[in-house]
């Protein structure tokens, strides 16, 4: 069980663009960051739909899914993700939702059952590793969650899908991290696709 987080990141760094909300959760100008997975066919299958591109692109996305286990994520990116998922979102595994507001347990078709903690960073985790298995803990963000991972040293494996756009503004992945995020990472493998380089990293204890 490896304890990951998968992102898709411009080159400049921003994993969203500027007055990003619940409402309008990629940020302005930010379509390009996001564009590239939703034709791939292992996309579209995990929501329900036919046909798509099947590709390299798609054979690593099938990939994160299937080594998946289990999903931390904040409370601003579920609330961003609910109506988009709809009643059948593609996790398909346990979700831990990092939140100061308590809420039921939410039980979704395909397998996905949003759990809603407030115990901290830690308590989401292990709670995740838990229902994992043998399988991988994706910490799958917004930017805040994966950041507080990150300071932590609770990232073993990052994997950065970086889209060929200069944006200029809005959320960047690694702001703000200083000390905490200095580490040293191995280089696992490196994936050119037409719309996105796909970088795959291990950091070094």
């Amino acid at each position: 069980m490896t304890v990951t987080a998968d992102l898709a990141i411009t080159l400049d760094g921003y994993v969203a663009g500027p007055n990003a909300s619940a409402g309008n959760p990629a940020g302005d100008g930010a379509e390009p960051i996001f564009d590239w997975i939703h034709t791939l066919a292992s996309w579209r299958e995990r929501r329900g739909l036919a046909g798509g591109e099947e590709n390299t692109a798609s054979e690593l996305i099938r990939e994160w899914f299937d080594a998946t286990g289990a999903v931390v994520m904040g409370r601003t990116m579920y609330d961003s993700g609910e109506e988009f998922w709809g009643d059948n979102p593609p996790f398909r595994t346990p979700v831990f939702v990092l939140t100061h507001r308590p809420r039921p347990a939410l039980v979704k078709e395909g397998g996905t059952i949003f759990t809603f903690v407030t115990e901290g960073i830690h308590s989401a985790l292990e709670r995740a590793e838990a229902a994992a298995g043998d399988r991988n803990v994706d910490i799958a963000g917004g930017a805040d969650t994966v950041r507080q991972y990150l300071a932590a040293g609770l990232v073993e494996e990052l994997q950065l899908h970086v889209v060929p756009v200069l944006l200029g503004g809005g959320l960047r992945l690694f702001e703000g991290l200083g000390d905490a995020g200095r580490r040293d990472l191995e280089q696992v493998r490196v994936v050119e696709t037409p719309l996105a380089t796909h970088l795959k990293y291990r950091f070094v204890k």
